[in-house]
């Protein structure tokens, strides 16, 4: 069987082709730097029909990418199944490996950064922070970081996570896309 993984400048070939380049990140992530031409599909539902004005054929060719290439190589199979008859390729490092090529983005710096980026952001100050009060002002605070801790727990374990759901709901991360 043929690799299904190809580099920036095969992928940007066949785009010039006609290929389907499809970004399988959150539309967050999308919104805020994609490559031209890229459509998005949601992680929550990744169905062929979902992102193909008509049905795929045999013929046609879907590349998938994401930030770095972890998630595409990941979801694998599941993609691949997802766009059948047509051919389904995976660009390795994802839109990171197509800027370092030299390919251009469309970036929006108006749209907020990432959900996940701004809870690791979040996390990360709570944690520092509570340290360093507790190491300096009083003990007590070392209560923080152990909060943000058993909530990252409570996520991973679970997959909701509140600080993501509140983050969500603030002013930022409403605007229209």
């Amino acid at each position: 069987m043929p690799s299904v993984f190809i580099t920036p400048a095969e992928a940007k070939a066949l785009v010039e082709r006609g290929a389907i380049l499809m970004d399988i990140r959150g539309h967050d992530e999308w919104r805020r730097e994609h490559i031209s031409g890229a459509r998005v599909m949601s992680p929550e539902n990744r169905q062929a029909d979902e992102f193909s004005d008509a049905p795929l054929r045999e013929i046609d060719t879907v590349i998938f990418h994401c930030q770095s290439g972890m998630r595409t190589e990941k979801a694998k199979d599941p993609l691949i199944a997802a766009v059948r008859p047509a051919n389904a390729l995976i660009m390795q490092g994802g839109i990171n490996a197509w800027k370092a090529a030299g390919y251009p983005v469309i970036t929006d710096r108006r749209q907020p950064l990432p959900l996940m980026r701004q809870v690791h952001i979040v996390a990360g100050t709570l944690a520092l922070c509570g340290t360093l009060a507790g190491a300096t002002l009083a003990t007590g605070f070392y209560i923080i970081p152990g909060i943000v801790g058993a909530g990252l727990l409570v996520a991973g374990v679970t997959g909701w996570c509140g600080m993501a759901k509140l983050l969500a709901a603030m002013p930022w991360n409403k605007r229209a896309a």
